[in-house]
């Protein structure tokens, strides 16, 4: 198979997130896919197939297959773009989160992504044991998110994964707070997925997006994540659906060689929506 690893929310390279794409042409046994993406060690891999009219896309972490993710997403829209389907601008992925559409709009891809609204949630001891700062509010969607007063929390926090593990109930920790060149700032945690931090993460914007556009009074918003490697992202909320957009690089493309019967391994006919 074709192989590429895309920097997501990146306009120069080893910024940004990282994601492999695996160009397909039928469905593997999803363990094989499992163990692609353990080998590739990255925060994810995208698998893709064409189809007549669209795209099929199947999300893996290191640890388990993910419903939606938002770089990897981007990154597959870029490969598409450039070696697959060359100049197409408007990319339309089936998922297990339902059809997703990117817009590749000059040299940014435009991702339409379904809002994940959240709400009001407790601050645990785990919680204030693994934040060693005041925690304002807590709100809770598929990810924990933990809003503080100030961008120097979130920029300085040292993790304790160990003890981030211990916060139970959702996919990942959050942790964000008002932006000073930017609306709003985060940063993403999901250590017992196999992502100890996530250098930029479209997936949580479905509910950061909603979060800080009613805290701020406005639709479109600009985003950064604070990770070592950090990344922007263009933000608009439009009630059900968000959007979210950023630039990609590429780093590597190759082949990935396995021995093995794919006819054997291949499973016919599978849709990922009724996965």
């Amino acid at each position: 198979m074709k192989y590429y690893i895309v920097d997501a929310f990146a306009d120069e390279l080893f910024k940004g997130n990282q994601a492999g794409v695996c160009v397909l042409s039928a469905w593997p046994d999803s363990g094989l896919m499992q163990n692609i993406a353990a080998e590739n060690n990255l925060a994810e891999t995208a698998f893709v197939i064409k189809r007549d009219d669209h795209f099929d896309l199947r999300w893996f972490t290191p640890e388990a297959e993910m419903d939606l993710c938002g770089h990897a997403t981007l990154a597959a829209a870029f490969v598409i773009s450039n070696f697959i389907d060359k100049n197409a601008t408007d990319m339309r992925f089936h998922t297990k989160s339902g059809l997703l559409t990117v817009k590749k709009v000059r040299d940014l891809f435009e991702l339409d992504f379904p809002a994940r609204k959240s709400r009001p949630a407790d601050i645990t001891p785990g919680i204030a044991q693994a934040f060693p700062f005041p925690i304002l509010e807590a709100h809770s969607s598929r990810d924990l998110i933990l809003l503080v007063d100030s961008e120097g929390y979130v920029k300085n926090y040292a993790p304790d994964y160990e003890l981030l593990k211990q916060i139970h109930g959702s996919f990942a920790v959050v942790l964000t707070a008002k932006g000073s060149d930017a609306d709003f700032v985060s940063r993403f945690f999901a250590p017992g997925a196999g992502i100890p931090e996530d250098p930029v993460t479209g997936s949580s914007h479905c509910s950061l997006i909603p979060f800080w556009s009613e805290r701020l009074g406005k639709a479109k918003m600009v985003a950064k994540q604070l990770s070592r490697r950090s990344g922007t992202l263009f933000c608009e909320n439009c009630g059900d659906r968000v959007k979210i957009s950023g630039k990609a690089v590429l780093y590597l493309q190759g082949d990935i060689n396995i021995n093995i019967q794919w006819a054997d391994n291949c499973t016919e006919g599978y849709n990922p929506c009724k996965a």
